[in-house]
């Protein structure tokens, strides 16, 4: 596809509560593919794609006011989604993607630009001025891909992660979050 140009093959939409499996399974899928080595495999292995589904119909059934659910779809099924709204931290006009997950089959095409653009548009148009992104520190991939994007990097920080391990993420942070919606 030549630079520049939209991948028409792919749309990205509001998630409603009807999509709460195909959510569900790009995220139990993506989690499987992107934190073997980073998270226990026991724990990998227990996700299920039942269980998320349920997460996400109650988060989709009855979103936040200042919440966004993103899917990415090619005509046969979804392939990506994000989440973002209000930053953890609280931080006046801050917004936070929460997750953004591309199945492997939907990677390296620009469709995860695309997505945190839209995102990224979406929270900026309920008042976001900034927006901040973690990844797990080992994750070299996303880490480039948000460093490729712009994104400032914080120092390290412990997280409580599955079972009880500490694990390392870093923010990324946009100041301005008209750098990824232009």
């Amino acid at each position: 596809m030549p630079h520049g140009s939209v991948d028409t093959r792919y749309v990205i939409f509001p998630a409603g509560p009807t999509d709460a499996e195909a959510l569900a399974r790009v995220h139990v899928e993506s989690w499987r593919d992107t934190y073997r080595g980073l998270l226990p495999d026991a724990y990998l292995a227990r996700m299920s794609v039942e269980g998320h589904a349920r997460r996400f119909a109650r988060l989709l059934i009855k979103p936040g006011p200042d919440d966004v659910t993103l899917a990415l779809a090619d005509r046969w099924s979804i392939s990506g989604y994000a989440q973002g709204g209000p930053s953890r931290r609280g931080v006046s006009g801050e917004a936070e993607v929460a997750t953004l997950y591309l199945l492997r089959g939907a990677q390296a095409q620009g469709l995860g630009r695309r997505l945190l653009g839209d995102t990224a548009r979406a929270l900026a148009g309920l008042g976001a001025r900034s927006l901040v992104i973690s990844v797990l520190r080992d994750n070299l991939a996303a880490r480039g891909f948000y460093e490729h994007l712009g994104g400032q990097a914080e120092p390290p920080r412990q997280e409580p992660g599955p079972g009880g391990a500490l694990l390392y993420e870093v923010a990324y942070r946009w100041p301005d979050i008209t750098a990824l919606t232009g």
